[in-house]
């Protein structure tokens, strides 16, 4: 079952969280926990030129949490899905998933740009609450531009680990290989839906 709606009433548990977890790292020592950007801030560095942002909303059947955990590997703790796409005009842009998941104890939010056709383009944190020293450096993540579907996204092997920092970097693989899989199940998987036949 797919939803899609820009009233509030849509916005999901994930999007709540990291509301909360922003606000909360405004009174945190800012050795611990630090807010890069806010949300909006985060679709306007993605879509630099966009004209307009559309919110996809998604809750996915049981099968469609199956495959995504299957192709990514790890589970998923929502049945509800977030992307954001960005529109100049008539020209698709791309599409933005903001995770939040657990890193040690206290959480990550990052953004993941995608390209039209599903490639990583950018990968960019937003917030962290571990201490910093824990925050991989920013080229770690430059590693996963021009990733897609196809490639394996294991943290060891094609992509490189981060002395001191070994469970953020598990973490964020984990992550964008189910932003990556939710893509292809959710994104692709609709488009596939509306142009067969019957």
């Amino acid at each position: 079952m797919r939803s899609r709606s820009d009233s509030a009433s849509c916005s999901n548990a994930r999007q709540a969280f990291l509301v909360a977890t922003a606000v909360l790292c405004l009174f945190a020592d800012t050795a611990v926990a630090k807010v890069f950007y806010t949300q909006k801030d985060a679709l306007d560095l993605a879509f630099p030129d966009a004209t307009r942002i559309e919110k996809m909303t998604f809750i996915m059947s049981g099968e469609e949490v199956e495959q995504v955990q299957r192709a990514a590997r790890s589970s998923l703790d929502s049945r509800i899905a977030k992307f954001h796409a960005g529109w100049n005009g008539d020209q698709l842009l791309g599409y933005v998933f903001i995770d939040v998941h657990t890193v040690r104890t206290l959480p990550e939010a990052f953004m993941v740009v995608l390209s039209p056709s599903g490639e990583v383009n950018s990968v960019q944190v937003l917030a962290f609450h571990e201490p910093l020293d824990y925050l991989p450096p920013g080229r770690w993540y430059q590693q996963f531009v021009g990733r897609s579907r196809e490639d394996t996204l294991r943290l060891g092997g094609d992509i490189h680990g981060v002395i001191g920092a070994t469970l953020s970097a598990r973490a964020v693989t984990d992550s964008i290989r189910r932003v990556l899989a939710l893509f292809q199940v959710l994104i692709v998987g609709e488009k596939s839906a509306t142009v067969s036949p019957g």
